[in-house]
């Protein structure tokens, strides 16, 4: 198979018989502008790339490997005790997997033939086996770390599809999750080539039932064969929209 027929076989046909993966970020992708979605996964023409964050991906490699200790020693870690949080982390054979991003907690969802996933950062569970589900965040700033940001609906959404794939394999998984926040303190003297932390512990209440009416506008816009309208709040869209009314043709002459 040549990259090309692969790259294709990943893209949606609409109206195919055949199950689809979708991951949770296109799952983000849709609930932000259902066209750059239907682009990205109809016709392969995705957003723009950013690049990788790579301190933010040590600093989850990190808190891993913390919790993992913990999770080996079967003892709450000390984030756990000074937030008063009654669990241990949360030990599976699969777990390694489920935090794989090219493996994941998967399921099908079998109303629309989608099979979605998602690479979940850690589990808690409490002695009532109560699983919790816990996302490890990067951050750097002065102010309280708070989730009250409108831009961090997404992290919400984003613990709440977890919470949802654990429930479709038979867990017990409670509305309530954790956010931990690795916060970078920039009020030091100097850099010393190392970096301080405060850590935050954040508790959240997850809900789950948006996620099936979702999936099925998602299977319905996957088998149009119109490119749906763009959302008013992407800024890709609105980017192209600009550029496409200001250079009328290759040829435009700005007058100075």
């Amino acid at each position: 198979m040549t990259a090309y027929q692969n790259w294709k076989n990943k893209l949606y046909t609409p109206r195919q018989k055949e199950t689809f993966a979708l991951s949770r970020s296109k799952i983000e992708l849709f609930v932000e502008c259902p066209k750059c979605f239907y682009l990205d996964r109809v016709h392969g023409v995705s957003r723009p790339k950013t690049p990788s964050f790579l301190i933010n991906m040590t600093i989850d490699e990190l808190l891993k490997k913390e919790f993992d200790q913990h999770r080996k020693d079967r003892t709450p870690h000390p984030l756990m005790i000074k937030n008063n949080i009654d669990a241990i982390p949360f030990n599976h054979a699969e777990l390694q997997n489920w935090r794989n991003n090219f493996k994941g907690i998967r399921t099908v969802h079998e109303p629309t033939n989608l099979e979605i996933f998602g690479a979940v950062d850690d589990l808690w569970i409490s002695p009532d086996n109560d699983l919790y589900v816990v996302d490890y965040k990067a951050t750097s700033k002065n102010e309280e770390i708070t989730l009250e940001d409108r831009w961090k609906a997404g992290y919400k959404r984003q613990i709440e599809i977890y919470q949802w794939l654990l429930k479709q394999q038979g867990f017990n998984v409670s509305a309530r999750s954790f956010f931990v926040f690795a916060n970078a303190i920039q009020d030091q003297d100097s850099f010393d080539s190392k970096l301080d932390f405060d850590m935050t512990v954040l508790e959240y209440q997850g809900q789950t039932h948006w996620i099936d009416e979702v999936l099925n506008k998602i299977k319905h816009t996957l088998d149009s064969l119109r490119i749906p309208k763009q959302s008013v709040e992407c800024e890709y869209c609105s980017y192209v929209l600009q550029r496409e009314s200001t250079t009328q043709s290759d040829e435009t002459i700005i007058q100075i």
